[in-house]
C-alpha cells in the first residue's frame, strides 16, 4: 500500500530529474499563486485572473506539438536544457516587473505566456526522456512518484507565498523562485546522453498528424484526454483563489492550491493499491465524477476549513484519476511516438484548467463566486457522465491489454 521507490532506484537520471524539478517546482508554485494575486490587486477582477490562464493556453497548443516532434528526433538533454534556462530568465522579468512602482498588467501576461510556450516544448521531452531511463513495468511508481513532487511544490510552494506575497512583498516570492532554478539546472546538465529511437522521424506536419492519427484511433487514450478536460473545464476553481481570499483572509490565498495538493499527496502516498486495479478506464471515471462532487460542495460551505477539507477531497480523486490516465498512456503508446503523443496528453490537462479557470473567472464577474463553483460541479458531473457513455471502450478498458 506504501509508495513505491523503486524508479529512484532504478536509474541516476531520473533521480537527478526528480530531485531538480523537486526543488525549482517549489519556487514555480510560488509564483504560480502570486501572479494571480498581482492580477487581482491591480484590477480587483476575476476575470482579469481568468484572462491569466488564456494567455497560457494560446502558447501552449500552438507549440506542444511542435515539442512533442522535436522530442522524438533531437537530443532530449539539450531540449530541457534550453526550456529550462528560458523559464528561469520568465521568472527574471516577472521579479523586475514586480520592482517598478507601477507593476505592468501587461508583463504579467507576456511572462505567462513564455512560461506555457517553454513548458510545452519541454514537457514532451521531459516525458519521452523519463521512459527511455525507466522500464514499463515501473511507469505506475513513476505517476505515483511524480505526483509526490508535484503534491510537495504544490502543498509547501503556494502556501508560503500566499503569506510572503501579502505580508512582504511579491518580489521576494519571485527572488526565492529565482534560486530555485539552480537546481534543475544542475540536474539537466548532468544528464547521460539517450539516444533517439533509431529511424527517428523529422519534426514535419506529417510527423504530427501520424501522433494524432494514432491516438484517436484508440478509444482508451481518447476517453483519458476528454475525460479530464470536461472534469477540469467546467469545475477548477483557481482563478477564483484571489477572490476567495478576499473572503476567507489575504493571507490563505496560498492555501487553496495547498489544499487540493495535500489530498494529491495523500492519494500518491497511499496509491500502491493501484496496482492491483486494472479496471483503469473505469477509474477515472469515478474519480472524474467524484472530483466534480468535491468542487460542488466546496461551493456550498462558507468557512475556511469545510473549504479546504472538500479541496483536499477533490485533490485526492484528482490524482487517482491522474495515477490511472498515466499508466494508461505509457502501457498503449510505442516509443517512437512518446515524445508526440506526450504533447497530446499535455494538451489535454492543460486545456481543461486553463479554459476553465478563463470560463470560472467570467462566471463569477457575471453571477458571484459561489455560483461560478457550485454550477462548475454540476456541470462537471453531468459532463464526465455524457463522455463516458459515448466511450464505451474506455470504460471497459483492462489495463491488462497494455
Amino acid at each position: 500500500m506504501l509508495l513505491d521507490l523503486s524508479p529512484l532506484k532504478a536509474s541516476r537520471d531520473y533521480r537527478l530529474l526528480f530531485t531538480g524539478q523537486l526543488v525549482s517546482f517549489f519556487g514555480s508554485m510560488m509564483t504560480f499563486i502570486v501572479v494571480p494575486w498581482q492580477m487581482y490587486q491591480i484590477t480587483q477582477s476575476s476575470a482579469m485572473v481568468g484572462y491569466i490562464y488564456l494567455a497560457e493556453f494560446i502558447p501552449m497548443v500552438a507549440l506542444a506539438f511542435v515539442g512533442g516532434a522535436m522530442a522524438d528526433f533531437l537530443d532530449k538533454r539539450k531540449m530541457l536544457r534550453l526550456t529550462e534556462i528560458g523559464q528561469t530568465l520568465v521568472t527574471a522579468i516577472l521579479l523586475i516587473n514586480s520592482l517598478l512602482p507601477t507593476p505592468q498588467i501587461w508583463v504579467l501576461f507576456l511572462s505567462v505566456a513564455l512560461h506555457a510556450g517553454f513548458a510545452a516544448i519541454q514537457r514532451p521531452s521531459f516525458e519521452s526522456f523519463i521512459q527511455k531511463v525507466i522500464p514499463p513495468e515501473m511507469m505506475s511508481a513513476v505517476m505515483a512518484l511524480n505526483s509526490i513532487r508535484f503534491s510537495v511544490g504544490m502543498i509547501v510552494g503556494p502556501a508560503v507565498a500566499g503569506v510572503i506575497a501579502t505580508q512582504l512583498s511579491p518580489s521576494i516570492a519571485y527572488s526565492i523562485d529565482l534560486v530555485t532554478f539552480i537546481a534543475s539546472l544542475t540536474a539537466v546538465f548532468m544528464l547521460r546522453f539517450v539516444p533517439p529511437p533509431e529511424n527517428a522521424e523529422k519534426p514535419s506536419f506529417a510527423a504530427i498528424k501520424k501522433a494524432w492519427k494514432y491516438a484517436f484511433s484508440r478509444q482508451e487514450l481518447v476517453g483519458t484526454y476528454f475525460i479530464d478536460i470536461a472534469a477540469m473545464f467546467f469545475a477548477f476553481p483557481q482563478a477564483l483563489y484571489p477572490a476567495l481570499a478576499v473572503i476567507y483572509g489575504e493571507k490563505y490565498v496560498g492555501f487553496f492550491p495547498a489544499a487540493i495538493a495535500v489530498g494529491a499527496l495523500t492519494a500518491s502516498a497511499t496509491s500502491g493499491w493501484t496496482k492491483n486495479v486494472h479496471r483503469h478506464g473505469l477509474m477515472v471515471i469515478a474519480a472524474a465524477v467524484l472530483w466534480g462532487v468535491a468542487i460542488f460542495f466546496f461551493g456550498l460551505v462558507n468557512s475556511l476549513v469545510p473549504a479546504l477539507l472538500l479541496l483536499a477531497a477533490a485533490g485526492f480523486f484528482d490524482m487517482i484519476s491522474g495515477i490511472f490516465r498515466g499508466a494508461i498512456w505509457n502501457q498503449t503508446i510505442p516509443n517512437f511516438l512518446r515524445g508526440r503523443l506526450a504533447s497530446i496528453e499535455m494538451m489535454s490537462y492543460l486545456t481543461g484548467p486553463m479554459l476553465g479557470s478563463a470560463k470560472m473567472g467570467i462566471v463569477a464577474e457575471k453571477f458571484g463566486v459561489q455560483n461560478a463553483i457550485v454550477s462548475g460541479g454540476i456541470l462537471c458531473v453531468v459532463a464526465v457522465a455524457g463522455s463516458a457513455l459515448f466511450l464505451p471502450k474506455f470504460a471497459a478498458y483492462d489495463g491488462r491489454e497494455g
